[in-house]
């Protein structure tokens, strides 16, 4: 019998976006409100001879270009990892969407390993384990919403996850971020503090004062992406943005069976859609149990 540890990787939305300044090195200074949702990836780590990786969906790749290899490789560097381990993870974050799935996945896999192979490290030693992988990756250890300022690794939490069911919507479209960002025109100078927006604003206000910079050069190049967040307005939402570079949409909505409604309008229409519960947290535990394989 071999032990099997698992633990679930959740993805996350941008509550606002201002990109401020463009650095000499590519990056981009933004701040942003980061919150979870439902959306998880499941890991499965057992005990192996050797390191190697399974992703359900084959055309993600397993090579070195995948966050995970590069987490386990940064932890053998740097952490002493030596055991092997076998990962496999069953893919429900959809690539490209805006929702942090590969650095969620990063994230993911230090805290695993980190428990399973009794490395020690503390969450502060994660965190800038977690930095030299993605911007997003912090974020995804401290595991709780925050305002995200710098390059987005520096995380203040803060208690912005939304009270209301939030419902995503994944409009099937590939937008690069790296393409988004090098299209954007910085603004160093927004016209509303996004973080007094995100805590002293009500959500109805959020719809003429809680903006994502990047829907301006994406919304002319993908409709469809900015047809959606339109549809959220339809189906009743109190507040809807593109998530990140997108293509995902999301909808806050008081109102369950208004949610509900505008959940199943988006399957209908063909679209892959989750429904997150007010004031969602995220369980991320580390289980074990016996298996037979």
């Amino acid at each position: 019998m071999k032990q099997l540890w698992i633990s679930n990787s959740y993805g996350k939305i941008n509550l606002g976006l201002n990109v401020l300044e463009r650095l000499e090195n590519g990056y981009h200074n933004i701040e942003s409100g980061f919150c979870f949702i439902e959306l998880s990836d499941r890991f499965e780590v057992v005990p192996a001879s050797r390191n190697s990786l399974t992703m359900s969906n084959p055309d993600i790749p397993i090579d070195e270009s995948n966050l995970i290899i590069k987490a386990v490789q940064l932890l053998e560097n740097e952490a002493g990892l030596k055991d092997r381990f076998h990962i496999h993870v069953q893919k429900n974050i959809p690539v490209g969407a805006g929702l942090g799935g590969g650095s969620s996945n990063a994230a993911t896999t230090l805290r695993m390993l980190n428990k399973i192979a009794n490395l020690g490290l503390s969450q502060d030693n994660l965190l800038e384990f977690g930095k030299q992988l993605g911007s997003d990756v912090p974020f995804f250890i401290k595991g709780v919403p925050g305002f995200a300022t710098g390059t987005g690794t520096e995380i203040e939490e803060l208690d912005i996850q939304p009270d209301t069911f939030i419902v995503t919507c994944f409009p099937d479209v590939y937008i690069s971020t790296k393409e988004a960002y090098e299209l954007v025109i910085p603004n160093p100078e927004p016209d509303f503090s996004l973080r007094n927006v995100l805590t002293e604003e009500d959500i109805e206000e959020w719809q003429l004062l809680l903006l994502n910079d990047l829907e301006l050069v994406v919304f002319p190049s993908q409709e469809l992406v900015g047809n959606v967040k339109d549809q959220f307005y339809e189906f009743g939402a109190s507040y809807a943005s593109m998530s990140g570079s997108g293509s995902s949409v999301f909808g806050l909505f008081k109102q369950e069976f208004v949610a509900i409604h505008a959940y199943d309008s988006f399957h209908k229409l063909g679209f892959l859609a989750n429904l997150t519960r007010p004031s969602f947290k995220p369980d991320l535990g580390v289980y074990i149990k016996e298996t037979g394989y």
